[in-house]
């Protein structure tokens, strides 16, 4: 059973990355923002039920579809919402946009817009973590795509050799951009990948936050046990287009109804009503926390328009 704090740590994670990126799909069409977006609406559990079984030191990489990821690890909203907006004060000082969200002082360590860009980085930072005796735990976030690089696999064999801490956390959403995962790969049970490399591999429900919390929390804490690496398939659903605002079931991949049934089985919703029936948080305490992050992003986004954009000076800077 869940306790009430860690029960309001999951609700308020994925309310918080649902918020963000519903007032990003309603301000997008402004064309403010001039940086591609990749949304991850309907997948907020994925990100939230892992980050929940995490420290604020352990070490976060994420992928081109990255919000709900720094979102959830606890990321300023008023740098992220600026750093959509182009403006200097934004995490990645206006140079990075929607793929690349960095924010190292809660372990957001960044993202790629290069698919499965970042598993070796997160393997070389849970390498760090043994070589200086830290007790630090890596996460590499991915999608079924990532799996067919050459990087994922190296990055499997080499975490398993040295058994590192490390969690590969696949989020499998059925589709590449438009192309689903049955003509892509010869089989689509994701966590067997782990058998081949002597790891434990589990799939998780998408839909339940409070499971893939609970595999999370499993993994994480064999990897600070010095136990190696763990692999967790999240089966989960992007509600809207591979990039960008809108839905795309009027391009022929894939139905409405099929969009409907998933969005019926909003994680949000179910571990809401769940939350409320085990007495773990009352509908009342859900509404403060929604009036508090409405809040919180209304202010963020006055804050991203009155920033300035960088000087051109700076375009050589961090690099």
């Amino acid at each position: 059973m869940l306790s009430h704090d860690t029960a309001k740590n999951l609700y308020t994670a994925m309310l918080r990355c649902r918020l963000f990126e519903e007032k990003v799909a309603e301000l997008y069409p402004q064309k403010e923002m001039k940086c591609p977006t990749h949304l991850s609406t309907g997948q907020e559990a994925a990100a939230s039920g892992v980050c929940a079984a995490l420290r604020k030191d352990d070490m976060v990489f994420s992928t081109h579809r990255c919000h709900s990821h720094i979102v959830a690890k606890g990321g300023d909203f008023k740098a992220l919402m600026a750093e959509l907006y182009g403006k200097a004060t934004g995490c990645s000082k206006g140079k990075g946009g929607s793929m690349h969200f960095v924010e190292p002082e809660i372990g957001m360590m960044g993202s790629s817009a290069i698919v499965g860009g970042t598993v070796p980085l997160a393997v070389g930072s849970a390498l760090a973590s043994v070589l200086q005796s830290k007790d630090k735990v890596s996460v590499a976030f991915f999608g079924d795509g990532g799996l067919e690089q050459g990087t994922f696999h190296e990055s499997m064999s080499f975490a398993s050799l040295k058994k590192l801490p490390i969690l590969f956390i696949a989020e499998n959403n059925d589709m590449a951009t438009c192309t689903h995962l049955d003509v892509r790969q010869p089989y689509h049970e994701l966590y067997r990948h782990a058998e081949g490399y002597d790891m434990p591999g589990v799939r998780t429900d998408g839909t339940k936050v409070e499971t893939v919390y609970a595999a999370a929390a499993k993994a994480v804490e064999r990897a600070r046990k010095g136990q190696g690496p763990s692999f967790i398939e999240v089966v989960c659903y992007r509600w809207k287009e591979h990039v960008g605002p809108n839905t795309d079931y009027h391009l022929g991949h894939r139905t409405k109804e099929e969009l409907e049934m998933w969005m019926a089985k909003d994680p949000i919703k179910l571990f809401g009503e769940l939350a409320d029936k085990e007495k773990l948080l009352s509908v009342k305490e859900q509404d403060q926390i929604r009036s508090t992050i409405e809040k919180q992003i209304e202010e963020a986004v006055a804050f991203a328009k009155s920033s300035p954009f960088p000087e051109p000076a700076a375009m050589f800077e961090d690099m």
